[in-house]
C-alpha cells in the first residue's frame, strides 16, 4: 500500500530512499516535511521518495486515484485497516477502477476522546502547510513535469475522500495552497470530493467561507451527513467549550443549499449510519451491515466515482436520502 505522511519518523527527517520508516507515535506535531512511503506489512514501512511514488501511481493498472484523508484519533495502523477495507470493496465492485492512497496526518496517542480531539485540531490545521506541497506536486505530476522520462501525460482521474476531521485537513490544505501558491485560485484538480461526517461548520462551503476552495477544486462535492452521528458529539463538546456554536457539516449537511455552488450535493445517511457503525454511526461509508459487503453509502459513492456524476439518473437533482 502506498501512502503519504507528515508524521515524524523515529529516524531522521531527511529523506533517504529505500530506508525503513518508523512512525514516532508519541509525537503528534505536524512535520513540515512529507514522506512518500509504502506499507509492506503490519508496522513495516519503507520510504520510496516522491519520484518513485508518482511513477508507481502512473504505472498502476487503474483508471482513478482516490486520496483518503482519515479522521481524528486514528493511528497509522488504524488508517491502513480502514483503507484495506475500502480498497477491497472497490476491487470487488470493479477491479482495476480505483487505487486508494491514504494521507496519514499526526493524530494524538493519549487517553481521552475530548483531549485527543482538541490536540488533533491543531495537528489538522498545521498539516495543511505540508499537504499543500503534496497537491502542488500532484499538479506538476499531472502536467508531466520532472517526474518521468515518459512524455505521455498522466490521464488518471484524481478524487479525494475526507472523513471526520480529515475534512479540516482538506480545508486547510486548500486554503494554504491558494494563499501562498495560487493567488489566482485553486485549479480544478479533483473529479469528485467526498466529504463524509465532516467535522467543519456547516456554512463552510459557502462563498467567502473557509471551505470555498474545496468547491473550486472539484467537479463534484458530495456531503454525506447523519444527524445522530455520536462521534461528532466530541466535536460539539469541545467547540462549545471554546464558544463555537455552529452545527457541523457532518450532522446537518450544508446550512443552506441555495447558498452553495451548484456542484455541491447533499446525501442524508440518517437511516443507515448507526446500522452500519453501531453505536457511533460515524464510519458508515464502507461496509454495510455485513463486514466486507458494501453498504448503500459506498454504493452511492462508487457510482459517482465511475460516472463522474452524483445523480446520473437526474442531473438536476442535488439532494437525496439513502435507505437500505
Amino acid at each position: 500500500m502506498l501512502f503519504i505522511t507528515n508524521r515524524f519518523p523515529t529516524q531522521s527527517i531527511r529523506t533517504r530512499v529505500d530506508r525503513n520508516f518508523t512512525f514516532d507515535l508519541n509525537n503528534n506535531a505536524a512535520s513540515n516535511s512529507v514522506f512518500y512511503c509504502e506499507r509492506q506489512g503490519e508496522e513495516a514501512y519503507r520510504e520510496i521518495g516522491s519520484s518513485a511514488f508518482l511513477r508507481r501511481l502512473k504505472e498502476a493498472g487503474v483508471d482513478q486515484v482516490l486520496i483518503y484523508i482519515h479522521g481524528f484519533s486514528n493511528l497509522p495502523e488504524d488508517v491502513f485497516t480502514a483503507v484495506r477495507e475500502f480498497q477491497g470493496l472497490c476491487d470487488a465492485t470493479e477491479p482495476g477502477e480505483v487505487l486508494v492512497v491514504p494521507l496519514v496526518w499526526p493524530c494524538d496517542n493519549d487517553l481521552g476522546v475530548v483531549k485527543d480531539y482538541w490536540d488533533d485540531q491543531e495537528s489538522a490545521d498545521l498539516s495543511g502547510f505540508s499537504f499543500a506541497r503534496v497537491l502542488q506536486r500532484f499538479l506538476d505530476w499531472r502536467e508531466n513535469e520532472q517526474f518521468t522520462h515518459d512524455p505521455t501525460p498522466c490521464l488518471k482521474r484524481i478524487n479525494v475522500l475526507a472523513h471526520s476531521m480529515g475534512n479540516r485537513v482538506l480545508r486547510e490544505t486548500l486554503r494554504v495552497w491558494r494563499k501562498y501558491s495560487l493567488p489566482g485560485g485553486v485549479p480544478l484538480l479533483f473529479r469528485n470530493t467526498f466529504l463524509i461526517a465532516a467535522d467543519i461548520v456547516n456554512e463552510s462551503l459557502e462563498a467567502g467561507h473557509s471551505g470555498e476552495p474545496i468547491v473550486h477544486s472539484s467537479r463534484n462535492v458530495t456531503v454525506y451527513f447523519a444527524s445522530d452521528d455520536l462521534a461528532l458529539r466530541a466535536s460539539k463538546a469541545s467547540n462549545l467549550k471554546n464558544r463555537i456554536a455552529s452545527r457541523r457539516l457532518g450532522h446537518s449537511g450544508p446550512e443552506d443549499m441555495t447558498r452553495v455552488a451548484r456542484n455541491v450535493f447533499a446525501v442524508d445517511c440518517d437511516d443507515v449510519n448507526t446500522r452500519y457503525d453501531f453505536p457511533k454511526g460515524h464510519s458508515y461509508f464502507r461496509s454495510g451491515i455485513v463486514p466486507g459487503e458494501p453498504g448503500v453509502v459506498f454504493q452511492h459513492l462508487f457510482v459517482a466515482l465511475q460516472s463522474g456524476r452524483v445523480f446520473p439518473e437526474d442531473e438536476s437533482r442535488r439532494m437525496t436520502i439513502l435507505r437500505d
